[in-house]
C-alpha cells in the first residue's frame, strides 16, 4: 500500500455532499502518516480551479499551485472526505511548505482549534 503525507496533492474520485455521486477531482491529503498505518482509509480534503476572490471562508488561493501538478490555479474548498487508499488514482505533486502552512491555518479555522 502507497503511503501518503500531509500536503500531497492526489487525483481522486471525490464524493458530492449528497454522497449521490462522484467527481474526479486533485485533493490534499491531510491525515498524517500516523493515521494512515492505523486505518485502512485516508482524509483529504477538495481542490477546486473555480476561483471566487475574495475566498470565501474555509477556503484557500493556493500560492505555488504548479509545484503541486495543478494544471490551473486552484484554492482549497473547505470540503473533507474519508476514503479508502484505492480510490486514489495517482499522487500530481505536493503542496509547498507555504501551502502546507496555509493549509494548517485553514484546517484550525475551520474546526476552530
Amino acid at each position: 500500500m502507497t503511503t501518503y503525507k500531509f500536503g500531497d496533492v492526489v487525483l481522486v474520485g471525490f464524493p458530492f455532499t449528497n454522497l449521490k455521486a462522484i467527481k474526479q477531482r486533485p485533493a490534499v491529503i491531510v491525515s498524517d502518516y500516523a493515521y494512515q498505518q492505523s486505518r485502512p482509509d485516508i482524509i483529504l480534503m477538495a481542490i477546486t480551479s473555480q476561483i471566487r476572490m475574495p475566498a470565501s471562508f474555509g477556503e484557500y488561493f493556493l500560492q505555488n499551485w504548479q509545484s503541486a501538478g495543478l494544471l490551473k490555479p486552484s484554492m482549497l474548498k473547505p470540503l473533507l472526505a474519508t476514503l479508502e487508499h484505492s480510490r486514489i488514482i495517482r499522487k500530481m505533486g505536493e503542496l509547498s511548505l507555504s501551502d502546507r502552512n496555509g493549509l494548517t491555518n485553514l484546517l484550525q479555522q475551520i474546526f476552530g482549534i
